[in-house]
């Protein structure tokens, strides 16, 4: 997924997709010229190629999926609708729930890999409500249907397609039969198939990794997946921030990646909450010289005015959304609150 997950299971989750049988369209895909390409490098792989031209032949066009991807909900919603969906009651006791059931796992990946058992969890929580929801689609069908029937894209899903039939060989899984999101990811932790042959782990260390019913590699792919893309332990994710004179909007953007410093910030008139009177749990005390973004969301009292630092970008490494990656933030500090109390 580029360089990271490329997330749409949310999308469709929002958008009520029905089943993958809806507006379906017969294909050629085998028989076109990057069908036959596809084949050639899966063959040179070291696949059957009679396997994969069988695979090919038997996805089917799916038109609401190419609907659906033209009007994701990150696109499309502000921050103060998006924010309703995932930070609820329901889906908070779900993630406390899953964190007591777990406990142990998330407290092992936390010391192997860094990462904080509540971001573990809301990612799981936001991504598929904790493997309640992880999507009604054939993989080869989304993936075919926007590698071959999607120009903006079509590269991209033709280089998953390809990577779900080497995980098939890898992973054990049935490519015709596995179902996942719109966009083809798989699994409780909905990893697109190039990451899940990248970072997913067999964290309990029973000699295959499943991602689609075993809590413990989900747990230990999530932790891997964050190091890997630079995860700093004991770095606060974001601070709400206040704003006063008008040199403050020259640092805001739609950017999530940080460019500035603190201190630049500062200067510029906007400054985080501090956390000396424990007023806001959204606050940190960081040094000058520390990295941020300084972000602008639309929420539902108006304007949120946010500087967040370099771990909120490596959340937005597994979905590319502020929106996406403020959600998991509250979702898991709404968690950790509570298992607190």
């Amino acid at each position: 997924m580029r360089q990271g997950v490329v997330r749409f299971s949310v999308t469709a989750c929002l958008l009520g997709l029905g089943v993958a049988a809806s507006h379906a369209t017969a294909n050629d895909y085998s028989s076109r010229p990057e069908g036959q390409a596809l084949i050639r490098e899966l063959v040179a792989e070291g696949l059957d190629e009679q396997h994969v031209r069988q695979l090919l032949d038997s996805a089917t066009r799916q038109d609401k999926i190419l609907e659906a991807i033209a009007k994701p909900a990150e696109r499309t919603l502000t921050w103060g609708e998006y924010r309703k969906i995932f930070i609820q009651d329901s889906r908070i006791e779900q993630g406390l729930a899953f964190w007591r059931e777990n406990r142990a796992l998330l407290e092992r990946a936390e010391k192997e890999y860094g990462v904080p058992a509540e971001i573990i969890v809301a990612i799981v929580g936001v991504e598929t409500r904790y493997g309640r929801h992880k999507g009604t689609w054939r993989a080869v069908d989304a993936l075919a249907t926007l590698g071959f029937d999607y120009p903006p894209r079509a590269d991209f899903f033709r280089r998953e397609l390809k990577e779900l039939l080497l995980l098939e060989r890898e992973a054990g899984i049935d490519a015709g039969d596995v179902v996942g999101s719109y966009a083809g990811a798989l699994g409780m932790p909905q990893f697109i198939p190039s990451s899940y042959r990248a970072y997913a782990v067999d964290f309990n260390d029973d000699g295959k990794i499943d991602l689609i019913n075993d809590v413990a590699d989900v747990i230990g792919s999530v932790a891997h997946y964050f190091r890997a893309h630079r995860w700093q332990t004991g770095l606060p994710v974001a601070a709400r921030a206040q704003v006063e004179g008008t040199a403050y909007q020259s640092i805001f953007s739609t950017s999530y990646e940080p460019s500035l410093t603190l201190g630049d910030a500062r200067a510029k008139g906007a400054t985080p909450l501090s956390c000396d009177d424990n007023a806001h749990r959204y606050c940190y005390d960081l040094p000058a010289e520390t990295r941020v973004a300084a972000l602008e969301l639309d929420g539902e009292q108006g304007s949120e005015f946010w500087l967040t630092t370099d771990n909120f970008y490596v959340i937005t490494r597994y979905n590319r959304s502020r929106l996406y990656a403020m959600a998991v933030l509250q979702l898991s500090r709404e968690i950790a609150d509570r298992m607190e109390d």
